[in-house]
């Protein structure tokens, strides 16, 4: 891959990886030791978090298709080498403001048709947190599937809360950002309809931490949410600006 050519995104915005087929890799060790290194990556590197989550669910049985999409995960790494995750002084004084960003992309496994969650927090302007990871279970809306993610990041936001008291750093109520007004609506009514009661642990962890005042959702639009390339490949052509988004800079550049 030393002469490989650069490519400007990690993953194809139509590509489906599925775990069958009859090309296999003959080399299953190459492709664990790849993927398993490209782990390492990710911890700077939150633009490649979904690409790298993906390739990670075939180590069992990977295929030749497959060992295609960690290549051209080398070959964006290749043309962004010297890009990391940018970390800034607050230019505010305390108490900081903590931001999450929730999305879910709803039964877009090809094999089980389970979704995806992506998340990303803010603590004032510098990025601290993120995942891409599949879901447990299969959801039968996207209602469910958005909502199972607010709920798994709300308790990402409760672990930071309790590490920012413990050193006695002051912050705001936390704001969780969602752009499905349904799951929004959700951790705010009252009232458990029926048709929600398979989620129910779920909505009552959420409401309670909305009902004590310690956290706040609010709806973003599509357009604002930053955790959309944590659930779903994007074009090439916008991957500079999810980039940025994600604060992630060449190490000679600062924004």
């Amino acid at each position: 891959m030393e002469n490989c050519k650069p490519i400007g995104s990690p993953m194809v915005n139509t590509c489906r990886l599925s775990k069958f087929g009859t090309d296999t890799m003959q080399d299953a060790s190459l492709y664990r030791s790849t993927v398993g290194a490209l782990q390492y990556a990710t911890l700077t590197r939150p633009d490649i978090a979904y690409s790298v989550n993906k390739v990670c669910q075939f180590m069992a049985h990977p295929l030749e298709s497959h060992w295609k999409a960690v290549k051209r995960i080398l070959r964006y790494l290749k043309g962004t080498i010297h890009y990391g995750l940018l970390l800034q002084p607050s230019s505010s004084s305390p108490p900081f403001s903590l931001r999450a960003y929730s999305d879910a992309d709803w039964a877009t496994d090809q094999d089980d048709r389970r979704s995806t969650s992506g998340s990303c927090i803010f603590f004032g302007s510098n990025l601290i947190s993120w995942g891409s990871k599949k879901q447990q279970l299969v959801a039968r809306s996207s209602t469910e599937a958005e909502y199972r993610s607010m709920a798994n990041t709300t308790a990402e936001l409760l672990w930071i809360q309790s590490l920012l008291q413990e050193l006695q750093v002051p912050f705001h109520t936390p704001t969780l950002l969602c752009d499905n007004i349904s799951a929004v609506s959700l951790a705010h009514n009252p009232i458990l309809h029926s048709r929600t009661k398979h989620i129910e642990l779920d909505i009552h962890f959420v409401r309670e931490k909305v009902l004590s005042k310690h956290l706040n959702v609010l709806n973003v639009p599509a357009s604002d949410q930053l955790a959309d390339p944590l659930t779903k490949p994007l074009s090439p052509s916008n991957y500079a600006a999810i980039r940025v988004k994600l604060k992630v800079f060449p190490c000679f550049e600062t924004p």
